[in-house]
This record gives C-alpha cells, structure tokens and sequence, in this order.
C-alpha cells in the first residue's frame, strides 16, 4: 500500500503540477515582459529543456519517484532564468532604439559570461544531491542538473534564432523599471549603514529561530489526504490500534535459546516494560504464546497462566504449537530457523519523530541493562523514517559545504577578485538561514526534503549575486566609476531583470506547493522563501556592504572586465 501511494502520489504531481506551471509561468511572463513573442520563445526554451532532461534520463533508466517526478517542474522554472536575462537586455535595447539583430547580439555580448556562470553554479547545487541518502534525491539532482545544462545550450543557440526569424513588435520609449531602479538605488546609498544594520538583525533573529526547527519525518503524513493510502491509515490509526510498529529482534545467544526459562522471562519482562511506555497501545511478543500452551496443558486453570520453568517443556511447547498450524503457515515471521532469536513488536500512536527516537532510545537502553544478547537497534519502516532527516541531513552537509566551496570558488576565479569573491558569500549563505528561520516561526517542523533545500536554493540564488556582481564591477573597472555611480549602474542594467526572473522563479517554485507529497510541497515552499530573501539581500544588503567595502578603492578603466568584454 505504501508503494502504490508513493506511485500515485507521482502521478498526481505530473497530471496536475506540469500544467499549473506552464499556465503560472505563461501568466507571469506576458505580465512581466509585455512581450507576445519573448513569451512564446521563452516556452520554447524551457520545454525542449524539461523534453531533453527527461528523454535523457529514461534512457539511463532512471524510474520515477515522488522526488524526481518533480524534475521537469523544477526545470521548468529554473531554465526561464537564462532566457529572461538575455529577453530583458535585449528588449531594453529595442526598447531605447536599437535594431533587433543589435540588440540580440548586444544581449549576448553582456549576458553570455554570467549566464554560463550562473547555469554552472546551479548544476552545481543540484549536483550535490548526490551526497544525499536517499537515492530519489540523487535522481532530482542529476535530471535536473541535465536540464540546467539544456537550458544554457537553447537560450544561447535557440533562442536568439527563434527571437531573429519571429516578428516582434516593442514600442520604442522610457523603460518605466529604469526609474524605480533608480530610486531604490538612491534608497540604498542614502541608507546603507541603516540597511547593514537592519538586515544584520533581521538574519540574526532569524538565525535564531532555525535551532527550535522539529525534526519530523511521519510517512503517513507525506501523503495528502486526497490520496487513498493516507485516509485508510488516518481512519486506522483513529478507530483501530494503529499502523505504527516497532520491531526488535531479540538475540537468545545460542541455537534453540528462545525456549530458555531465563531469556522468555527476561523478553515477557521488556514486553511489559514497553507496555507501561506511553503511547504504546499493544505489545506482540512469543512469551503469549507459552503462557497461553501452558495454561491449556494445566486444564485452563488461570493459576498456570505462566512461562513454563522447564526449558525442555518450553521446547515441547513451540514444537506443539508449529505442529497444530494451518497447512502452509509456520513461525518465521516470529522466529528464526534455528531458535535463536524471536520477534517483539509495539505498535504505537501516531508518534512524532522525536517520541520513536524516544522509544528506540529507551528500548536500547533496557535491552543493554537486561537482556545484553539481544541488545541493538529497533527496525521496521517507521524507524527508518524516524532517522532519515538526520542521516540525510548530516550527510548533506557535507554536499552544501563542498557546493558551498566550488561556488564560491567558482565566483573568485569568474569575478577575478578574492575581495568581491569572499563578499558574495554573504548574499549566498544567508538567505537559506533566513529561509528556515521563518519556517521555524510559520510551521517549526522540517521533514527529509528540507535537508536538500540549502544544497539546491544556494546554487540557485547565485544567480542574482553574480549578475549584479558583474555589472558592479564592469562600472567600476571597465568605465571607471566610483562605488555609488558602480551600484546605480548595477540596478539600471539588471536590475529589472533579477527582479522578473526571481518572481518566476518564486511563482514557480510555489507551485509545487499544490504537491500532494509533503516533500515536495515543503521543498518548493522552502525554496521560494529562499529566493525571495536572496532578492531582499541582493537588492537592499550586497549593495550596501559593496559601498562600504568599496568607498575607498577608485575605479581604474585600464583594468579588464571580469565578466563581460565590450566590444568598444
């Protein structure tokens, strides 16, 4: 039952989140480009990147699961991010009187260093999924990570084409986005030293939010209640005893063991201990099964309701017992072949994360003090979903923090300065914090999906970093600008740009929060919130602290251009 709602749940998502998200995303961008032809190119661009994603990997045999069926939505909205920075400097160009065969070759010439630095940033991140425990991630990391790379090949080769044979008609006149960019520009050089403190206490009220984050990884509950699989087990675990068990197998230490007076009281004694544990609604132990022969054997007399004191009785007893099954029925599911160890299961309410560790924790414990053959970890699916956010957390951190490097590392060598380069981990790192300390107040718990959002959201949110970076520093060593002429530059030239694609990009991402697998739908949640700090940070602190940092360093107009090469 559990796989055929992990299946449906994957087809629910493609019937319905792929359509959502062309229709979102086809809404948006007519609003945002004002652009009949831009929009139908850019659709165009990002369906033949989620066709060539998927197409790739059936033919490396990659199956479908909850999380890579979210793939091609994911790649759907990322690979919009490419096309609209080329679209918005090309039409900005059209706009002030340039022809089209100028104007696209213009946006090529300025756009094409960060757009390949921002594609190679996001593979990156997707990349780093492969860190992760849970082979499903692997799968949504690499098909995404091939659709990043189809969408940086089409917007560079296709969509100029397209955009040359198709009509298009832009009025020539004032851009409207140029004079709020230039205003916002004004607030942040008036108010810099008010917006580094501000934000500063913004991220670290935020920050320290994140360590009241639960754990909470309840399987049942990956499921919305549309699926049939979760309103079975809510009306089971409502009106019967439950779906939640725990297992323990119990280690006599010799062959035929189990049937040692001394092990079966010490198992009948963990069997109640476990009873008397909150929440534990029904203990199955093999001990039931003695003291119930052993009462029958006596005439029913309820004084032998009892463990039998002879191991040899208590052999006679099981041997007794196989041999009244039904045709075709035994013991293994109970036992072991030979007789060393038995099976105890708890069935429990509907617990939380933490309240399993709990118990396993505590059952360990005992086991250790009690009956040490037997000591070990508890198993079963709801154990191993118990731990999974940890394991796939800690295990992911080592991926954020290799990620996390190449990036930055990436960024040093493209932007060819160790001072900017170490300056844009600050508008990379913080927004996933401020991201999951709004989480914390607005839900407080996380599941399994949250441990690949700072992964995925970092490479992501590089984008608005590295743009505005770039033309930052064309103005300050191309055309020799000081430090607040370099930051108006910045918000003129890419400014509109980040914004439109950081709204597709959070309408699109918000999208998979109509998923009817709860890790998806906190994953694109999560990551929306990301982008949109990262927008706030690039906008409001990266240009303050670049004033600050920057305020005493002159531009010098013989020293290259580090991303982009005017052809002047």
């Amino acid at each position: 039952a559990l796989n055929s709602a992990f299946m449906e749940a994957s087809m629910s998502d493609m019937a319905t989140l792929i359509p959502i998200m062309y229709g979102v995303l086809l809404l948006v961008m007519v609003l945002l480009l004002r652009s009949l032809g831009g929009t139908f190119a850019t659709l165009a661009v990002i369906g033949f990147s989620a066709a060539t994603a998927m197409g790739l990997a059936g033919w490396a045999g990659i199956q479908l699961t909850p999380p890579s069926s979210v793939a091609p939505t994911v790649i759907l909205t990322l690979a919009i991010a490419d096309s609209i920075h080329l679209l918005v400097t090309m039409l900005k160009e059209m706009r002030a009187g340039a022809s089209k065969r100028d104007a696209i070759v213009e946006s090529i010439r300025i756009n094409f260093q960060p757009v390949f630095l921002t594609s190679l940033t996001t593979v990156i991140g997707f990349m780093s999924l492969n860190f992760s425990d849970s082979p499903p991630f692997h799968d949504l990391g690499n098909i995404t990570a091939t659709g990043v790379v189809a969408a940086w090949f089409y917007s560079i080769v296709f969509l100029p084409a397209l955009i040359a044979v198709i009509p298009l008609r832009v009025k020539q006149q004032a851009e409207s986005g140029r004079s709020a960019m230039d205003r916002l520009a004004g607030f942040v050089i008036a108010q810099r030293t008010a917006l580094i403190w501000g934000t500063a206490a913004v991220v670290i009220g935020l920050g320290a939010m994140v360590p009241r984050i639960e754990l909470n990884d309840q399987f049942v509950q990956y499921f919305d209640k549309s699926i049939p699989f979760r309103a079975d087990t809510d009306f089971a675990m409502e009106n019967l005893s439950g779906i939640y068990q725990v297992n323990w197998s119990l280690e006599a230490g010799q062959e035929g063991g189990i049937s040692d007076p001394g092990y079966l009281k010490r198992v009948e004694a963990f069997g109640a201990w476990l009873e008397e544990q909150p929440g534990v609604v029904h203990v199955s132990t093999t001990t039931d099964m003695y003291t119930r022969l052993n009462r029958n054997m006596h005439g029913d007399d309820p004084a032998w309701y009892q463990l039998p004191e002879d191991r040899e009785l208590a052999a006679q007893y099981l041997l007794l017992y196989e041999m009244s099954l039904p045709y075709g029925l035994d013991l293994n599911n109970r036992i072991n072949i030979d007789k060393s160890a038995t099976r105890l299961v708890a069935t429990t309410e509907n617990f939380t994360t933490n309240e399993l560790r709990a118990l396993e924790a505590a059952g360990r414990g005992w086991l250790a003090e009690n009956l040490p053959s037997a000591s070990g970890d508890a198993t079963g699916p709801v154990i191993m979903f118990a731990y999974i956010t940890e394991r796939n957390t800690k295990s992911m951190l080592v991926g954020t923090g290799i990620a996390f490097a190449l990036i930055s590392l990436t960024l040093i060598l493209a932007l060819r300065s160790f001072r900017l380069g170490l300056l844009s981990l600050v508008p990379n790192a913080v927004p996933a914090l401020m991201a999951f300390g709004l989480w914390s107040i607005l839900v407080g718990q996380v599941d399994m999906a949250s441990s690949i959002v700072a992964a995925t959201s970092l490479g992501i949110v590089v984008d608005a970093t590295v743009h505005f970076l770039s033309k930052y520093s064309r103005a300050r060593r191309q055309r020799g600008e000081d430090p607040e002429a370099s930051v108006r530059y910045a918000f003129s030239t890419v400014g509109t740009a980040l914004w439109v694609s950081s709204g597709i990009l959070i309408a699109g991402f918000a999208v998979l929060g109509l998923s009817t697998f709860r890790l998806n739908n906190s994953m694109g949640m999560l990551t929306a919130i990301a982008i949109g700090m990262a927008l706030l940070v690039d906008f409001l602190l990266l240009p303050a602290l670049l004033l600050t940092i920057d305020r005493k360093r002159k531009g010098s107009s013989n020293e290259p251009d580090l991303i982009t090469q005017p052809a002047e």
